[in-house]
Formats: structure tokens, sequence, C-alpha cells
């Protein structure tokens, strides 16, 4: 019962969100509780939410997502002021804050609910994805990006127990040997989109 009122209260602050004119990015690229800590430090950032997208498993749990069945990966959900921050800047920051080159995971966690996904709501949105792939792999992955580019259907927010995970958790083993060195190099390669 608790975790299904705390499941409620995330809802609610999620739909105020969407009601006070702030919009929403989605984006996978191996843990969510990694991802999840580095979208909270960038700048315009109101919240970053774990949760599942991207299969064919209605209302899936952690337990199922952990298969690999379902097809979901582990997805956050940026709800972020636009007047702040721009859809180009989070893309940037996906892209610096993991290697898109890695098929199905991000080291140590491999499996497909683990593999990078950049997901659009709008031809804009999908066009500036691909233009940053593109990019990229001329300057720097020499066309070696495994990134899927998929439009975005439905969210489903993970179990309360994942929601701020590193924050809530700073002495867990995994958080400091991997999520914490992970936001390390995000905060050195894009300094300028932090929060001050």
């Amino acid at each position: 019962m608790k975790q299904f009122f705390s499941l409620l209260l995330v809802l609610i602050s999620l739909q105020m969100n969407a009601q006070n004119n702030k919009k929403v990015a989605y984006f996978a690229s191996g843990c969510f509780w990694c991802v999840e800590a580095i979208y909270e430090r960038i700048k315009g950032l109101e919240e970053a939410v774990s949760g599942y997208s991207g299969g064919h498993v209605i209302n899936p749990t952690y337990q199922q997502i952990g298969t690999g069945t379902t097809g979901h990966a582990e997805t956050v959900a940026v709800y972020y002021n636009p007047e702040k921050v721009t859809f180009q800047e989070l893309v940037d920051a996906f892209f610096a804050s993991h290697d898109p080159t890695t098929l199905n995971g991000q080291y140590p966690d491999f499996g497909t609910q683990y593999r990078s996904i950049a997901f659009y709501q709008t031809e804009e949105e999908k066009n500036i994805i691909k233009n940053t792939i593109n990019t990229l792999n001329k300057e720097k992955y020499n066309g070696k990006i495994v990134t899927e580019v998929s439009k975005f259907d439905v969210f489903y927010v993970a179990e309360e127990y994942h929601q701020n995970f590193e924050e809530r958790n700073p002495n867990n083993p995994y958080v400091k040997s991997v999520s914490i060195p992970r936001l390390e190099r995000f905060k050195k390669s894009c300094p300028l989109l932090l929060k001050d």
C-alpha cells in the first residue's frame, strides 16, 4: 500500500509538471539509476523519473524487465523547462553520458533492457536525434552508433524504490562503483549543461 501511494504521488507530480507547460523527453542508456542521476544535474530539469518504455507488456514489473523478454528498456522520463534547456541539449547530454556504440548494454549491465534508445514524440525531435547521430558518427564514432531512434508510445513508472536511487543510497556498492563514476565523467564532459 505504501508503494501504491508513493507511485500515486509521482504520477500527480508528473501531471502537474505537464500542466505547467513543462516538456518531457525519454531516454534509455543502461541502468536507469545512473541515467536519472545524470539528468537531475542538468539545468532546466524539473524532474527525472525512472521507468520502462519500448516494450510490449502492459504495466511491467522490474522482475519482468530483468528477464529481457518484455521488450522494454530501463528508461528515464525527463521533465524540463524548454526556456532553460533545449531538446538538443538533452540529446547532447544523452550521447555524452554513455557509449552509444555498445549493443544492448552499458558496462557492467547487459541485456536488451539496458539498450540505448532515444525516443521522439515529434518529427522535429526525430530529426534532432538523427542529425546528432550523423554528426557523431562522422566526427567521433566512425559510423558505429547502435542507438535506437524510436517513436515514443508509453512510459510506465518504475517501482518507488528505484526513484532517486543514487541520492537515497549513496553507500550502495553499485552506486559507488558505477553510478557516481559515470556521473563524474559526465560532469567533466558537459560542464555547461550543469545546474549552478
